[in-house]
């Protein structure tokens, strides 16, 4: 199936010279380009249009979670008829593991999964899985860190066809093996439920119920429902069942992976015994003989996935599978904001490694666990064979990558320019903002307040609750879901203020204000005839910046010079 681009505005501005060189550069294989444009120049407009025209499966990598969410709301209002997908790590919360060797403190890993949030990613496998082209996933930098063999993850898809001869009990096995839990009584996701020649099962991905009907040995029925009401939505001829977990292995594989780690165990206790470090090595053994025994009993122990180079049957060194593996030879890479998420794909690594040195030295952990990391970043480079760089402020790094391939976008499709910036003194700076805020709402705007820290926005927020405003906070604290709900009820007008450390990183983009008009402060102290100067060098500017035709600057110099015009007048007539 091809990209179908459903929207109500055409590419204007800038847009489609953009659109047609980024089209052209992809095409013609081009392994870098950069599309610099402003902030609200409409480059995720640009990236859909370019999706549509080169037809092929696209990573869109985002540097934090609240940005990803809103840019997988915009492309999935792009592209409704087609797999737009999410992909971030399903984290509410999560403490690594960590010793520190200077007050001989050990960390044990505590976490949180997100249910919804691991949905979405299982979704986001299995629609690069099914073999369509027509793939847009949404991620964070969760893309490069490891996680299971795509081989093991296909190999357990369950394909099933209506009228195909199929023994139940080897059906309800398969499901077993791809980590569904036969549940009867409450049936949740990720589990499935027998009545008779009925199977309903709760698809890991999907927030719809699989029937599947026999009659004696043979597929009768592949049916869609509701899992509330029970209404059929839709029935099949053949249908794939995708695993309910991205970490899928055998147990061959598993019985070879705890030999090889018993092998191993032997070697490094044997290093620390040499080194005389009894103690570390009397640890490692207890430790690892211990998660041994949980693997063999239960198929699954804490900290499992130190062992992954064993169980996806790497060598030492390797890198691990990351969802980059999941798409096809041939895919495209967007980073946004890549002025920021480049020195975060970066960072990854070496902040991964410095965590677990102490873990293996002090004998927590085997070396293995080493090879459970994010990607390193010539790893990551040599998998990005096609990129797009988009920033409104590309660093060296892109530049350069680009070879001088720079696509600019820089005038805004509304026509809009640049906000005047006012800067003022600090005294009574909140009932400044008291009256700066009423002001807006007597308009029905929003205000974006931004503060230093956490607990300044959650004070703040507190105080403006107090005297009847309406307003809420957002930070990294924040559930990454309910941040998105945040800023959905902003732009509805459920508040009318909202309070955060950083709001230009995740593009609050709601009803836009009215500009409040504002001089630079020190023209406010000029003498008249400094004022009369000051307008003429303005009015010279402007006629200068017109001849060389920079439109953009003549129109922000003609704003200016109005702006100074009245002040003039109010102050001398």
């Amino acid at each position: 199936m091809n990209f179908e681009l459903i929207s109500e505005y055409q590419p204007t501005g800038d847009q489609p010279e953009a659109i047609a060189q980024l089209t052209e550069g992809v095409l013609e294989g081009v392994p870098a380009q950069t599309l610099l444009g402003v902030t609200g120049s409409g480059k995720t407009f640009t990236i859909a249009n370019v999706i549509k025209n080169i037809n092929k499966p696209t990573l869109i990598l985002s540097h934090n979670k609240t940005l990803a969410a809103q840019l997988y709301g915009e492309f999935k209002s792009f592209f409704p008829n087609n797999a737009v997908e999410y992909y971030v790590s399903y984290y509410d919360y999560y403490q690594p593991e960590a010793y520190l060797p200077s007050s001989d403190t050990y960390i044990e890993k505590d976490l949180a999964i997100n249910e919804e949030i691991d949905k979405l990613r299982l979704a986001a496998t299995s629609a690069l899985l099914s073999g369509r082209k027509d793939v847009v996933v949404v991620s964070s930098v969760s893309c490069i860190y490891g996680m299971g063999n795509p081989s093991d993850f296909y190999n357990n898809v369950i394909e099933i066809k209506k009228g195909k001869l199929l023994d139940r009990n080897v059906f309800l096995r398969r499901l077993v093996d791809s980590l569904y839990v036969r549940n009867d009584i409450e049936l949740n996701r990720g589990n499935f439920r027998v009545k008779g020649d009925t199977v309903d099962i709760y698809l890991a991905y999907s927030d719809n119920l699989l029937r599947v009907m026999f009659w004696d040995d043979e597929i009768d029925a592949i049916e869609e429902i509701d899992p509330i009401s029970g209404i059929r939505l839709a029935t099949f001829d053949e249908y794939k069942i995708y695993p309910a977990n991205l970490f899928m292995t055998t147990k061959e594989s598993q019985l070879r992976a705890i030999h090889q780690i018993e092998d191993d165990l032997t070697k490094e206790v044997a290093k620390f015994e040499e080194e005389g470090k009894m103690y570390e090595a009397k640890r490692l053994y207890e430790r690892v003989t211990y998660d041994m025994e949980m693997i063999r009993e239960l198929g699954h122990c804490s900290g499992i996935e130190n062992y992954s180079r064993y169980f996806d049957g790497r060598n030492a060194g390797t890198r691990p599978y990351c969802l980059l593996d999941f798409f096809p030879d041939d895919f495209l890479i967007v980073i946004d904001e890549s002025h920021v998420s480049v020195p975060q794909i970066r960072a990854m690594y070496g902040g991964d490694r410095a965590r677990k040195t102490n873990l293996v030295e002090y004998g927590f952990r085997m070396e293995s666990a080493f090879d459970n990391r994010p990607l390193k970043f010539e790893e990551f480079k040599e998998l990005a064979k096609q990129v797009i760089y988009v920033s409104a402020t590309p660093a060296d790094y892109e530049l350069v990558e680009s070879e001088g391939i720079i696509v600019e976008q820089v005038i805004r499709p509304t026509g809009l320019l640049d906000p005047v910036i006012e800067v003022r003194p600090s005294l009574n700076q909140i009932d400044d903002l008291m009256e700066e805020i009423q002001q807006r709402i007597e308009k029905e705007e929003r205000v974006l307040v931004t503060t230093l820290t956490k607990r300044m926005a959650e004070e703040l927020t507190e105080y403006l609750l107090r005297n009847d405003i309406r307003c809420n906070y957002i930070h990294s604290d924040v559930d990454t879901l309910e941040r998105v709900k945040i800023m959905d009820e902003l732009r509805q007008g459920v508040y009318d203020v909202l309070v955060g450390v950083n709001l230009l990183r995740p593009k609050a983009y709601i009803e836009p204000s009215s500009d409040t008009t504002a001089a630079d402060p020190i023209v406010q102290y000029m003498t008249k005839p400094q004022m009369e100067k000051t307008i003429e060098r303005t009015r010279k500017l402007m006629q200068e910046a017109a001849k060389k035709l920079e439109f953009i600057e003549a129109a922000q110099y003609r704003d200016e010079l109005l702006k100074l015009e009245d002040m003039m007048k109010e102050r001398w007539g």
